[in-house]
This record gives C-alpha cells, structure tokens and sequence, in this order.
C-alpha cells in the first residue's frame, strides 16, 4: 500500500520543516544521482535552503559547463534573434554583444571557483577532495592562520608601545607635579 496523498503547505514547525527540507533533500539529490548514471544523462541540481545554503549536484565535472549550455539552449534562439536585428542596426554591436557574453560565462566561471574555494575553506564539500587536494588546502588554512597571527601580534606590539610611551609621559608628568608640590 502506497502513503496518502500529502497536503502541500508549509510546514509550521520549524524542527520538522528542517527534517522534511533535509530528507526530501537528500532524496532530489539522489534521484539526480540515479538519473545521471542510468541515462547517462547531464543533471545539474542547485537547491538553496531558506537559510541561504546552497546544495548542488552536477553528474559532469562542471557545473558551469552545464549551465553555460542551459543558456545557450535557453536563451540561444533570443540571442540569435536580437544578433540579426542588432546586424540590421549596428553591424559591430553583435560581435561586441558576444565579446560581453563570453566575458560573462568567463567571470560566471571564476566566481564559480571561488564560491567552491570559499565553501572548501569553511569546511564544507571536502567529500570530493583527494588528499594532494587536502593537503593543498591545509597549507593554504595554516599559511593563513600565520598571516592572522602575526598581524594580530604586530597590532599586540603596537598596543604595547603606545601604552609604554603614555606610562612614559604620565611618569613625567607625575615627577613634574612631584617637584611642584616640595
């Protein structure tokens, strides 16, 4: 026997809207998973939770591979539509439009690397790290814990000196009162 059907709203409590959220989660990305190895099909799954977290599966090496080609099938027919109109008004606007595209799908892909450096950095997505990947990564965290550490022992030091020179000052001040009131 299949389960009832299931009313479709939003979940009050948060404990159990969290427990639904994770669960239902892990079964999308698991059917995604499923899909890509039975069909050899390309899945790419991005889920961003209310909280702002993203999850994302991509069956390629990519993810940004996939969505550069989503765009081009999506919005490919618009683009070659305003180049043919572009060509009719400006002749140079369409190479400049395709020069500003590729430009965009460039920097999409950096900040694409650099989301995936910053999630690695913070401790999460580490499962699809090798070790020469790991090991990387923890010079990366220790040279940075070094930069942090000096800085914050030069800003020690600094503190240090000031202090001297206003104990310094104050000493002098107090010999000066001293000398005034004998």
């Amino acid at each position: 026997m299949g389960r009832g059907k299931v009313e479709l709203k939003r979940i009050e409590n948060k404990i159990n809207r969290q427990v639904t959220f994770a669960k239902r989660r892990n079964g999308l990305l698991k059917k995604a998973y499923e899909l890509s190895v039975l069909c050899e099909a390309q899945v790419a799954l991005i889920i961003f939770s209310n909280r702002g977290k993203l999850y994302e599966f991509c069956s390629t090496s990519s993810m940004s591979e996939i969505l550069e080609r989503y765009h081009r099938c999506s919005y490919g027919d618009l683009e070659a539509g305003l180049s043919s109109k572009d060509s009719q008004v400006r002749p140079s606007s369409s190479s400049e439009y395709m020069n500003s595209y590729q430009e965009f799908i460039k920097l999409k892909a950096r900040v694409e690397v650099l989301q995936q450096s910053q999630r690695h950095i913070l401790g999460e997505d580490l499962a699809q790290l090798n070790k020469k990947d790991l090991e990387l990564l923890e010079r990366q965290l220790d040279s940075s814990l070094r930069q942090i550490r000096s800085k914050r022992t030069q800003n020690m030091l600094d503190q240090l000196a000031d202090l001297q020179q206003k104990e310094q000052s104050l000493l002098e001040i107090n010999r000066s009162l001293k000398v005034q009131i004998s």
